[in-house]
């Protein structure tokens, strides 16, 4: 139930502070942005200590050590690979439209509007 209570609180108060974001809206931008990030900053800190906001925050630093992990495609292979994909785009796109005319063709041939 605390976790809870903690988790209402910190949504209650990013709530408040966008809402005091545009409430103040005659005040300098920089205090109301600052003011925005503070009432984030001290949210987080209070998500953090329920237990959904330790899985989240270890769920997201478990993403960040398998994205390191990954091999990525150099240079030479993302434009290599990226032109074939651009050929086969134009490639499937004349077969397609070549389909098209031809049952445009049987199409008008059967209906009686083809000559």
């Amino acid at each position: 139930m605390a976790d809870k209570i903690k988790l209402a609180v910190a949504v209650l108060l990013i709530a408040a502070g966008i809402a005091g974001f545009y409430y103040y809206a005659d005040q300098a931008l920089l205090y109301r942005v600052l003011g925005l990030l503070v009432a984030v900053g001290v949210s987080l800190f209070i998500a953090l200590q329920t237990q959904v906001g330790m899985d989240s925050w270890n769920f997201g630093r478990s993403a960040v050590l398998e994205v390191r992990k990954a091999v990525w495609p150099s240079r030479q292979e993302t434009v290599q690979t990226t032109l074939l994909v651009m050929v086969m785009v134009v490639i499937m796109g004349l077969l397609l439209w070549l389909f098209d005319m031809f049952l445009l063709w049987a199409v008008k041939l059967l209906t009686g509007q083809g000559g």
